[in-house]
């Protein structure tokens, strides 16, 4: 894995050809763009593409919001877990067919563009729900949802499509509930699954590949369960920026089917030299030191501790993951030091 470079020089980015970028924790938080990422994404020179889990804007809405930033991007350079959420649809709709929406316009201007007709209440017969987060969606639109999901597939039921299953979104004052908390909700109520469109599942890569012609993309995001997850099912690069939900601690701890290929603080380290880590085993104790830059990481059976941090943090994070991750037991079986998980 690339996180573990012996060697100096190369960047994250080399050998790719396409950008996937979040935007939630990764460009902005709120409405504010995040330091540096605007500057870093316009220094890398390469065709981007925005893949949000959000379903409450248009494409057009949030090209204007980055746009504002300075950033020169059209609507179709904006992929949508709702545009996602019509590729799991359309098999089941006929022209003109009702769909239940719990939402904003993100999911509404999909679903007309396409020939279907917006509906908000299980009495309109609707033949598929869809939902996803908007800050507007309150207990009667669950409720609706709800009503019109009672019956399950092998029994008739009617297909139901989440954009996301984002537990946590982050906005300008925190971190605050996302979609799957409320498709949990509805899921309490009927007893059945939603089926998923968005990160971590691969038809918003899918729709990204086809749409970019991308041979080798890479995947900056904030979250290991939706933007590392969903890179590594798809089978490209993945690189995890700490501006965002997940940070050292989640990182360290991660499960080996989340982590990524690179880690870097902010957008800044797309383009920057990938510092070596340096592997050193003392043969009188069986310790094992890990350094990256001037942080140094030390493996004393199940101990993992620290014995210097680094000049950026992220140089600490990369140290300590290599001396977790490349140890003969889960991390559970490990104990790791307070200072490494304050991170």
């Amino acid at each position: 894995m690339a996180l573990f470079r012996k060697s100096a020089a190369a960047t994250p980015l080399d050998g790719i050809d396409c950008l996937y970028i979040d935007l939630d924790g990764v460009v902005y938080q709120g409405a504010a763009a995040i330091p540096h990422a605007v500057d870093s994404i316009r220094a890398t020179g390469l065709p981007t593409a925005y893949l949000t889990n959000n379903a409450s804007r248009t494409d057009a809405d949030v090209a204007e919001h980055l746009s504002s930033f300075g950033l020169e991007v059209r609507p179709d350079q904006v992929v949508t877990s709702p545009q996602a959420a019509m590729r799991l649809l359309a098999p089941h709709l006929e022209p003109g067919d009702p769909v239940l929406v719990v939402g904003g316009a993100g999911i509404v201007v999909e679903i007309e563009s396409r020939g279907w007709r917006v509906v908000r209440a299980a009495a309109d017969r609707p033949k598929a729900v869809v939902q996803g987060f908007h800050p507007e969606v309150g207990w009667k639109d669950l409720a609706e949802a709800a009503f019109a999901l009672q019956r399950k597939p092998e029994d008739g039921g009617i297909p139901w499509i989440a954009t996301n299953g984002d537990w946590t979104i982050p906005v300008a004052g925190g971190i605050a509930p996302g979609n799957g908390t409320l498709v949990s909700a509805v899921h309490t109520a009927v007893g059945r699954l939603a089926e998923f469109a968005g990160k971590p599942e691969t038809p918003m890569f899918e729709l990204a590949t086809d749409r970019f012609g991308a041979k080798a993309p890479a995947m900056i995001g904030d979250r290991l369960d939706t933007d590392i997850l969903g890179a590594r099912r798809t089978g490209i690069r993945s690189i995890l920026v700490l501006t965002g939900i997940d940070r050292g601690a989640s990182l360290i701890g991660a499960d080996a089917s989340m982590r990524p290929d690179h880690v870097i603080e902010d957008l800044r380290g797309l383009t920057a030299p990938i510092l070596p880590l340096r592997e050193t085993l003392e043969t009188s104790t069986g310790d094992v030191y890990f350094e990256v830059g001037t942080a140094a990481v030390r493996r004393s059976g199940i101990d993992i501790s620290l014995v210097r941090a680094g000049e950026r943090p992220v140089d600490t994070i990369r140290a300590a993951c290599a001396a977790v991750w490349s140890a003969d037991r889960p991390v559970l079986g490990l104990r790791v030091a307070p200072e490494l998980l304050a991170l």
